[in-house]
């Protein structure tokens, strides 16, 4: 283990492991919300574990709030990232467990060339359904190249699940508690198939709405809705070098 947080102080998420993303612009998804920055009624600890929480109500000219967490640091590139949590529901609600990268300049440095790793996403008009996927200059989803996968977890709203990823140099593994969900193989062509060679940050969020949560509207009467997290965990590949 080379990084981890268990969420046993209570109060705001650790200043020292998390940043917060803020504004409300729609994040390239016409999402609805405004992430805002060190808010507790959005973002804190309690209990044991990190809750992040949507809620419906008007700030900066929003009409809903949320929070976006970032970890700091260098990020990570081949290893074992694994996140516990339960995840809030409801039409409008999308949940997302992820990964950019903490520096690029594939492509220009923009995405999709950059790279993005979704472990868990889950839009709350689609229950029980989980989705991995994988974007890239070759493969994302305004070109509908994606790679992606779906995996049934009937009680994703009720019970705590281990949303993980492995990633090697030669393929990236997501997985929900022990089943493999979804292998991305290096195909070695090059950063247009493969930018995943670089250090990369993890993100914790929840939106409202959006060109994918809120595909079928946003049902106010489920606010405020939220997402826990247990613990987030990240190992080191035995035989790998040591993080930056």
């Amino acid at each position: 283990m080379v990084w981890s947080d268990e969420f046993d102080r209570p109060g705001q998420p650790d200043p020292a492991k998390w940043a917060y993303e803020a504004g409300g612009h729609g994040w390239g998804n016409d999402e609805l919300e405004y992430y805002t920055r060190a808010r507790p009624e959005n973002a804190r600890v309690e209990r044991g574990r990190l809750v992040i929480e949507a809620r419906k109500e008007p700030w900066k000219k929003r009409s809903y709030t949320s929070a976006r967490l970032i970890s700091k640091g260098d990020g990570w590139t081949y290893g074992r990232v694994e996140v516990r949590a339960k995840l809030p529901g409801g039409r409008g609600t999308w949940p997302a467990i992820w990964m950019l990268p903490t520096r690029s300049s594939y492509g220009g440095g923009g995405w999709p060339a950059t790279g993005e790793l979704d472990i868990m996403e889950y839009v709350g008009y689609a229950p029980g359904v989980i989705h991995a996927s994988v974007h890239c200059q070759a493969y994302n989803w305004p070109a509908k190249t994606q790679k992606t996968a779906t995996y049934p977890v009937a009680d994703a709203e009720k019970a705590f699940h281990v949303y993980a990823l492995e990633r090697s140099e030669d393929r990236v593994d997501f997985f929900v508690d022990d089943a493999r969900v979804l292998t991305f193989p290096n195909e070695r062509k090059g950063w247009r198939t493969w930018p995943f060679d670089k250090p990369f940050r993890l993100l914790l969020n929840v939106a409202v709405g959006g060109m994918w949560g809120g595909k079928k509207g946003v049902d106010d009467s489920i606010f405020p809705q939220r997402m826990e997290v247990e613990y987030v965990r990240v190992y080191r590949r035995a035989g790998s070098p040591p993080p930056h």
